[in-house]
């Protein structure tokens, strides 16, 4: 996210919570396996907005939690996010990261595969530590589901026929969950009731699909050295994302047949042919208003909260998710 006045208060609000996080983070991934550590540093090390370990301290807040299990909360989504991250990298064959070289460019696919499973492990021995069978069925089933989700986008992959409803369910799925289960286990541990816990799950899912439609869109009209990765490397990946569906069903059958080979064949060299026509079409305003939409809900969840810091932070963290250069 860019430096803005509405960030630097989310940061200055939750600082010292946030510090407390990254200690427990620190610790926990200690290992004997010298390689272990090292990767595990790596990855965490590489900064990134750290959204969703953020959504579990403010949710916790805004229901008035006093205790210090949501640090302990935080980095278990931290963890289960970043374990997603290098066997993702690695299924997508990608070399960039966070603007930084990925862990499987640098060490290997397959320590990079262990070193996710090594992270799913630990994330699970601290969610036991924590003696709640909601918490830890919220998390066990979140992480089912973004397992669902990576086969899902693995079946989507070099298929120009992906409609938008089967798209928006690989990003329920792949993305949304996670973000939903930390919203969600985030109220729970501040005994907030049934139908708060709910709101917090659909303030999540809202805002996950809100930020990852944004970054379909930042694939298209980011900066690599702003978004942290290689522009394009969606159609390199022959991943249809909202954009090129949006084309494949608005665009001319010019354009439609331009579209479908990029994605069969990951056809990245006609990457500026695609932007033009993509720019043309409205498709990347057309992701924008539906991450607005999604971003809306999200607001619109977190509305019956106490007026506090904690709910005005929530809101704005809608607010900055489409608001973005990165």
């Amino acid at each position: 996210m860019s430096a803005t006045p509405n960030q630097n208060s989310i940061n200055q609000l939750i600082a010292p919570e946030m510090d407390a996080v990254n200690l427990v983070i620190r610790q926990q991934l200690h290992s004997d396996v010298a390689l272990v550590s090292q990767i595990s540093e790596y990855i965490i090390n590489a900064g990134g907005k750290r959204i969703r370990p953020v959504l579990v301290l403010l949710m916790a807040n805004a229901y008035g939690y006093q205790g210090k299990y949501h640090y302990d909360l935080a980095a278990i989504v931290e963890f289960i996010h970043t374990a997603t991250l290098l066997h993702d990298d690695v299924v997508d064959e990608s070399s960039m990261r966070r603007g930084r070289q990925t862990a499987n460019a640098l060490f290997g696919n397959a320590a990079s595969v262990l070193v996710g499973d090594f992270l799913y492990s630990r994330a699970f021995q601290m969610m036991v530590s924590i003696n709640s069978m909601q918490i830890m069925q919220i998390l066990a089933d979140a992480t089912n589901v973004i397992a669902e989700g990576e086969v899902l986008q693995l079946l989507n992959m070099h298929d120009p026929d992906v409609t938008e409803e089967r798209y928006l369910e690989v990003i329920r799925c792949k993305t949304a969950k996670l973000f939903e289960a930390a919203a969600e286990i985030g109220a729970l541990i501040s005994g907030a009731s049934p139908t708060q816990i709910s709101a917090a799950g659909e303030y999540g899912r809202s805002l996950g699909t809100a930020f990852q439609l944004i970054d379909d869109v930042l694939d298209y009209s980011g900066k690599a050295e702003e978004i942290g990765k290689n522009v394009g490397d969606d159609l390199r990946e022959g991943k249809p994302t909202l954009p090129l569906i949006f084309l494949m069903k608005n665009g001319s059958a010019e354009e439609r047949a331009l579209v479908k080979a990029c994605i069969e064949e990951g056809d990245e060299s006609k990457f500026d042919a695609i932007l033009h026509a993509i720019t043309q079409s409205g498709a990347l305003a057309y992701t924008k208003t539906q991450a607005d939409k999604a971003a809306e809900q999200a607001a619109l969840a977190v509305q019956d909260l106490p007026d506090t810091p904690f709910k005005q932070a929530l809101l704005d963290l809608a607010s900055l998710a489409v608001n973005r250069n990165h």
